[in-house]
């Protein structure tokens, strides 16, 4: 279980960038081929952009850099990712990250210029516009929150020294924070923040498990002022802005560019908390009852309910499980899947200094990057089609849409990724009539899919919306008040379920989705969306199919009710969260029942 350096890792467990580009001089040459570029457009256009004909000039221009930009910012971005130890990459990325904040910055008078305009001449620039039709209908609609151009322009120059509260909670997290072994009886274990959340977190042995997690609490408690600090500085410049363009509170302003209303977002953590909980504790009774636990505690939360039946999973062997899985959504799906593996989209590596967690990148004209640390569990196999999910919508809009069409709502983003984990669950369920295996299969539902999107990542936004009342309020938040907020959400939530102690209220740190707005809540919006649409396709086929694959291809064309709409769901109403709330109650009961 020791962890590697990243040097030491074999080729074939980690990404290729060379997709992006052939070498390090190529992404230079874009580098100084973005300032030739930029230059370009701000002699062309700058205080010139009165008519819809320049207007969309320059946004052809503009849009061609742009796409560069991402590609040279996500290639610099991937490399830091995989090891926060390499002081080369974090430079490079540094330097490139300064340049294109710099650019930005020159060329924010796109906005200020074409927002000034009167509605006649946006109107008309609008109906002229293809590629850039949905880039001038966000320009028009952040009209009343537009500031002047001087403003605009310093505001674009610090979006740099903004990124700073994440940076330090990254390297705190991944560089800084060195884990020391624990003992149980005789024996030494290795301890690190991968190794606990990917492995000890799911530990069957019960000491193991639980002095695992006290060991890497008192270690995390060591950091807790720091990471408050950089957490208090994220919250508080996201509120100075807020403030400054004239909205109501921070909320409103994070919401904004999803394009979903309030009431959705409170309503997704309300319904939650109040109706999914008392599902959530039977379960974590069911796993106290199977493992024969004293009482339950935060730390038994992911054990498994049949942990011996649990498999190891091979990479290979979790193609096979992925493309069998994910069949339902066509040949040209299946062929991105080998085409991931084949080429080396996948970073499967263990390495010290690595992100935790998942994601997927996907720069536009390019294949996606996908980041996870493999461990031989069908946990892996659910995280990489979950992941996949990314790499195929975004495989789909990218090919249909313009770049300005690509940034689709973050409110909608994780739904064609938990489709994916619902269509695998689905599939597993089908091959087998096994009692045994049918339980493990919806454990692993609710285990893994449901608890991740439903339980973790909601508890994170009902915690974080605290934060950001007190901040509206005039507050700030340091360690004490961090860890009481968590700790009260938490027992909120398990009642008297699972005992909720000092190290369970240090969860607020262990996540990075605090400093990318509010991200957290629509993992479970996501799936609601996605457990409906996986429903249709079970009853309705190949039409469901076909009307999901309209979906992924749109883009940010629409915004996440019209995606919805689109895939047959109407969102704008309570019934699919409640719907999808009883479904796991039905889940759950159906495992309790396999379990007498």
């Amino acid at each position: 279980m020791d962890m590697t350096m990243r040097k030491d890792v074999p080729e074939e467990l980690t990404w290729d960038l060379s997709l992006i580009y052939a070498s390090e001089e190529d992404m230079l040459r874009d580098a100084e081929r973005m300032k030739t570029m930029a230059k370009t457009i701000e002699d062309s256009y700058k205080g010139k952009l009165d008519t819809p004909e320049k207007i969309n000039a320059c946004l052809d221009e503009f849009r061609e850099l742009y796409t560069i930009m991402e590609l040279a910012g996500e290639y610099c971005e991937l490399a830091v990712s995989v090891d926060y130890y390499d002081t080369y990459n974090q430079d490079r990325n540094d330097r490139i990250d300064r340049l294109i904040t710099n650019l930005m910055s020159r060329l924010s008078f796109i906005r200020t210029e074409i927002c000034a305009q009167d509605e006649a001449v946006l109107g008309k620039a609008l109906e002229m516009a293809s590629a850039n039709k949905g880039y001038l209908a966000d320009i028009i609609r952040e009209k009343p929150h537009q500031l002047s151009a001087e403003t605009e322009r310093v505001l674009a120059a610090l979006d740099q020294s903004k990124n700073v509260p994440y940076q330090v909670y990254n390297m705190a997290k991944l560089a800084d924070m060195k884990f020391p072994p624990f003992k149980v009886g005789d024996r030494e274990y290795p301890l690190g923040y991968s190794l606990f959340e990917d492995d000890y977190e799911y530990e069957k042995d019960t000491d193991v498990r639980r002095a695992a997690f006290s060991s890497f609490s008192s270690k995390l408690r060591d950091y807790e002022n720091v990471t408050a600090t950089a957490y208090n500085a994220q919250v508080q410049n996201e509120k100075a802005e807020a403030s400054v363009r004239g909205f109501e509170s921070v909320i409103d302003y994070l919401l904004f560019p999803q394009k979903v209303s309030a009431d959705m977002y409170h309503r997704q953590i309300d319904l939650i908390m109040e109706k999914l909980a008392p599902h959530m504790r039977r379960y974590a009774r069911l796993l106290q009852k199977i493992h024969h636990l004293d009482q339950m505690t935060f730390a038994d939360l992911k054990i498994a309910v049949d942990p011996e039946y649990d498999p190891k999973v091979t990479i290979e062997e979790s193609k096979q499980y992925i493309e069998k899985g994910l069949s339902i959504l066509g040949e040209d799906y299946v062929d991105m899947v080998k085409e991931a593996y084949r080429d080396r989209w996948i970073d499967f590596a263990r390495n010290q200094g690595k992100s935790t967690g998942g994601f997927c990148a996907s720069p536009y004209g390019k294949n996606s990057y996908i980041l996870l640390s493999w461990n031989e569990r069908m946990a892996d196999v659910f995280t990489l089609a979950h992941e996949l999910g990314h790499a195929g919508h975004f495989k789909a809009c990218n090919s249909a849409q313009s770049v300005f069409d690509t940034d689709v709502s973050i409110y909608f983003v994780e739904a064609p990724s938990t489709m994916n984990e619902l269509l695998m669950a689905h599939y597993l369920l089908k091959t087998s009539d096994d009692r045994r295996f049918r339980r493990w299969v919806l454990s692993c539902m609710i285990g893994n899919t449901y608890y991740h999107n439903f339980v973790t990542h909601l508890l994170e936004a009902a915690y974080q919306r605290e934060v950001y009342r007190i901040v509206d309020e005039g507050g700030s938040v340091n360690a004490q008040t961090l860890n009481r907020i968590m700790k009260e959400t938490l027992q909120k939530f398990w009642g008297d379920a699972v005992e909720i102690d000092d190290d369970a209220a240090l969860t607020w740190m262990r996540q990075p989705h605090y400093y990318m707005g509010l991200y957290s809540y629509t993992y479970s919006a996501g799936l609601t969306v996605a457990t409906q649409v996986c429903r249709r396709i079970e009853t309705e086929g190949q039409c469901a199919v076909e009307d999901w694959k309209k979906v992924l291809s749109a883009g940010s064309t629409k915004d996440p009710a019209q995606l919805a709409a689109l895939a047959g769901i109407d969102i704008t109403t309570e019934k699919p969260l409640l719907d999808t709330i009883e479904y796991i109650g039905e889940l759950i009961s159906e495992i309790e029942a396999l379990t007498d």
